[in-house]
């Protein structure tokens, strides 16, 4: 009996998480290289947790997908609809960085080489299971079958063609510990990861400030055509690589002063947003955000320089 009940229960919730249609669409931004733009938005029940841009490249030795989004059922519906565009095979799956959002479609590649950077392959191994949890009560039914399927192998940064595109990849970090950015040499297009940012306010949960602004140079120095950041809409730089060094500038300044002033956590959340800052989507919500990751360092500096 129990066991009857405990599979209509599944049937149900199958049922449930099926019926959740991301809705995605692929914007052809170069021949032959597709983005899937997310909301500039938290994780909700509303938007399945498709906070993040995805892409992919079809070259002539197949797909090579970078980042594969939020969930199980995200990961499938790209899959899928990369199926609607070309017959060619995904031959190879990378993850940016080891947030969430960026690689918990892993499970959808079953076959496919998913790779990564050796930093983030290790944090995404050693995530604890309260940050799937926690996304599982964000996201709701969504996320049904999601786990968290670590990369298979370790991306070595370089230059590689791939089908006649020639792919560069480059290791680099101040986002997170291991950032990885792919710069398609062939059409000029610069998959950023969440280095860039545009019209959405950076996350900085493993921020190092300094080194994410020299990483931010790194890119800008390649002169790509167009830049698809982690989060906001493609765009040609310097869009991108301004208004995210803009903010990490002024974020850094901000506690700084905050810090010399003897300012609690507190205190500086209620600080007001300059206009530029307060004009980018969930700007409130990531300012208190960073100040909850980054303050007390900024605290500890002061204290030890006195």
């Amino acid at each position: 009996m129990i066991r009857g009940i405990a599979f209509v229960l599944v049937l149900l919730w199958s049922g449930l998480a099926q019926a959740f249609d991301y809705g995605l669409k692929a914007v052809e931004v170069a021949p032959e290289t597709y983005v899937v733009i997310g909301a500039m938005e938290h994780f909700s029940r509303q938007n399945g947790g498709n906070i993040v841009n995805t892409g992919f490249i079809v070259t002539a030795a197949g797909v090579v997908v970078i980042d594969t989004g939020p969930s199980l059922l995200y990961g499938r519906q790209l899959r899928a609809l990369i199926g609607g565009i070309t017959d060619a095979p995904v031959v190879l799956a990378v993850n940016t960085h080891a947030h969430p959002d960026h690689y918990l479609g892993n499970g959808a590649f079953d076959g496919v080489p998913i790779a990564a950077l050796a930093g983030t392959r290790q944090a995404i191994a050693e995530a604890p299971p309260a940050l799937l949890d926690g996304i599982y009560r964000l996201v709701g039914d969504a996320m049904a079958g999601t786990q968290s399927v670590p990369p298979g192998e370790t991306l070595a940064p370089g230059l590689r063609e791939v089908g006649g595109h020639r792919l560069e990849f480059l290791a680099l970090g101040g986002h997170t510990g291991a950032d990885l950015a792919v710069f398609d040499r062939s059409t000029g297009v610069l998959f950023a990861g969440d280095l860039a940012f545009l019209d959405r306010t950076p996350t900085t949960p493993q921020a190092d400030l300094d080194h994410w602004l020299a990483a931010l140079e790194t890119l800008r120095a390649l002169k790509p055509a167009l830049v698809v950041p982690g989060h906001g809409p493609p765009a040609p730089p310097p869009a991108a690589f301004d208004q995210t060094a803009d903010y990490l500038r002024w974020l850094r300044r901000v506690l700084a002063e905050a810090a010399a002033q003897g300012l609690d956590a507190a205190e500086v959340m209620a600080l007001p947003l300059p206009p530029a800052v307060a004009a980018l989507a969930v700007a409130p919500a990531e300012f208190a955000r960073s100040v909850i990751h980054l303050y007390p360092a900024f605290e500890r500096a002061m204290l030890s320089a006195k």
